[in-house]
């Protein structure tokens, strides 16, 4: 059975393409580099929500996205304590750390951006006025061109 056989795979991938694409032409990193920001990015943000906030992210993402968005998820251990941007850029680096060297700063921004665009506006503004103040300034507008 062919991809194409099942509609809502192509539509992952092609969603998690624009994704990816986005992040690269924003950092430069290539769309395997692209997909382990993501991924740390969307844990470390997941891991910082309250438990109903982050579920109601992880509905807003696309299929394959998801998938890594909920590895390794601990519902009980939510939210983590984290006050300021330098441990939150840890929690983001330390998923990072088996990857090219990569500016946590960068790819927090990026990751951010590309949330922006994609998440209905309310739940943009949800996520990011949850994060601390540091992390929050980090995300320059909660839905610039985000969807209704």
């Amino acid at each position: 059975m062919s991809a194409s056989a099942i509609p809502v795979f192509n539509s992952t991938l092609q969603t998690t393409h624009i994704w990816l694409n986005e992040i690269g032409e924003e950092t430069g990193f290539d769309d395997q580099l692209s997909w382990h920001v993501l991924a740390a990015v969307l844990r470390a943000v997941r891991d910082r929500l309250p438990i109903e906030l982050a579920a109601h992210l992880g509905s807003q993402l696309p299929l394959l996205v998801r998938g890594t968005y909920y590895e390794q998820f601990r519902p009980s251990e939510l939210p983590k304590r984290v006050r300021s941007l330098d441990e939150f850029l840890e929690m983001v680096e330390q998923e990072l750390r088996y990857t090219r060297s990569v500016d946590a700063k960068a790819a927090l921004r990026s990751v951010f951006h590309v949330l922006s665009r994609h998440l209905t506006s309310g739940q943009a503004a949800n996520v990011r006025d949850a994060l601390p103040a540091e992390v929050r300034a980090m995300w320059d507008d909660p839905a610039p061109a985000g969807r209704a």
